[in-house]
């Protein structure tokens, strides 16, 4: 490979993968009965929860790294990344002997600041920093400037984009059959410009479709304005597809490779970790789960046909299980929290429990707001109910009974304030 290419060919897909199999494992494609039954299609999971370091990013990191002249290497390496690129850095750092400095935004889930320590040993040090992805990128690449260290993309780099699209290669070794649709998730673009551009090289009747958070769709954003453009806000839910600009190189490589979009809310996500998990089995993460979403957006396209998803990775630390399942009862209308005002009489508490409440509805939050007037202050009510259906009889006998009230669920900034 050039250095200075900017752009990527297949047989460079190709190269890394010969570069990197004797350390990035081979994931299988499994077909999925419950998911296939459910959609009326043949589903196949890409299981790259399955890899080595439990995610697809190490196939990116490893090569660019192997790519590498030593006097590129004397000095060390940089990266930045929410988790899964990190590990897969670490992990190659302790493989080939060469120190790294890891820098990560202090957001990051605890369990993936822990497995970046344990796949990289003595080799790296971790910076947790700034809020978001791209703040943590902003400070490591000047840190890797000031000290003369090589950066290590996560995504928008050849090198890196080779490697993820080693996926690709191994998909199409591992199926016979013409496959209608591939869904992935985007975060900064590595993975689908990778695998687009093999998949598209030999099956170019295959549709891509590139799966984003709704609160961090920044691919689209691109797409729609014909340039990368920087999202001013992202949600941090999805913290391996959270990123506020797609790379330039990866949004020239992806525009005429991308078939379509779809754009998942991260309640959604959180109702198909669950499933994923009971049904099937299978730990995911966010953006590993989030392509396994797409599929009810295109269920009467992909139905009858043979369909891969790249589950690119199952690194969810279980702390937040609890924050997921809630995010989940939300979404599905089972869980809404209210701010209720009291009416000023004797026993409007008795009556809200009595009156208001259905028989199957259960309060899981009772908060004064106003600890000083405990009769009269208003109260914050999480309610969960047992069909979603009883919501409109609850609002109902709320308004029936004088209860003012406030939802909670449908102001963004008011629930991220008080739940």
């Amino acid at each position: 490979m050039d250095a200075n290419q900017d752009t990527i060919d297949v047989k460079d897909i190709v190269i890394a993968h010969q570069l990197i199999k004797d350390v990035v494992k081979k994931t299988p494609l499994i077909k999925d009965p419950i998911l296939s039954e459910k959609y009326d299609c043949n589903v196949y999971l890409k299981r790259e929860d399955l890899q080595v370091v439990r995610s697809f990013k190490i196939r990116g990191a490893y090569h660019f790294m192997q790519s590498l002249k030593p006097d590129e290497l004397k000095n060390g390496v940089v990266c930045a990344s929410a988790g899964n690129h990190a590990q897969g850095v670490a992990y190659s750092c302790q493989a080939m002997g060469v120190k790294g400095k890891i820098f990560m935004p202090t957001t990051t889930p605890r369990q993936k600041v822990d497995r970046v320590r344990f796949f990289g040993g003595d080799a790296v040090d971790i910076i947790l920093t700034g809020d978001t992805f791209d703040d943590a990128s902003d400070e490591s690449k000047a840190y890797a400037e000031a000290h003369e260290m090589t950066f290590i993309h996560p995504f928008d780099d050849y090198r890196t984009i080779a490697g993820q699209g080693t996926i690709g290669l191994e998909i199409l070794e591992s199926i016979n059959e013409p496959i209608s649709h591939m869904f992935m998730s985007v975060g900064g673009g590595g993975l689908i410009s990778g695998v687009s551009t093999y998949v598209k090289s030999i099956s170019p009747e295959t549709k891509i479709i590139g799966v984003e958070p709704a609160g961090a769709a920044s691919m689209q954003a691109s797409f729609k304005a014909n340039k990368v453009v920087k999202l001013d806000y992202v949600d941090k839910f999805v913290d391996g597809a959270s990123v506020k600009r797609i790379g330039d190189l990866t949004f020239k490589i992806s525009k005429p490779l991308v078939d379509g979009f779809a754009t998942i809310p991260e309640g959604r996500i959180c109702t198909t970790i669950l499933d994923l998990y009971n049904e099937n089995a299978i730990v995911t993460e966010p953006a590993g789960a989030m392509p396994v979403s797409a599929l009810e957006d295109y269920k009467d396209e992909i139905k009858g046909k043979n369909v891969v998803v790249i589950v690119s990775g199952g690194n969810n630390d279980i702390d937040r299980m609890q924050d997921i399942k809630e995010r989940s009862l939300i979404y599905e209308g089972y869980k809404h929290y209210f701010i209720v005002s009291f009416p000023q009489r004797a026993g409007a508490l008795r009556q809200f429990l009595t009156d208001v409440l259905g028989a199957d509805d259960d309060i899981t939050r009772f908060e004064y707001t106003k600890k000083n007037n405990r009769d009269r202050g208003p109260v914050l009510v999480g309610v969960e109910l047992k069909n979603k259906e009883d919501y409109q009889p609850l609002i109902r006998r709320m308004e029936q009974k004088g209860f003012n009230y406030i939802e909670i669920n449908k102001d963004q900034d008011l629930f991220q304030l008080l739940i």
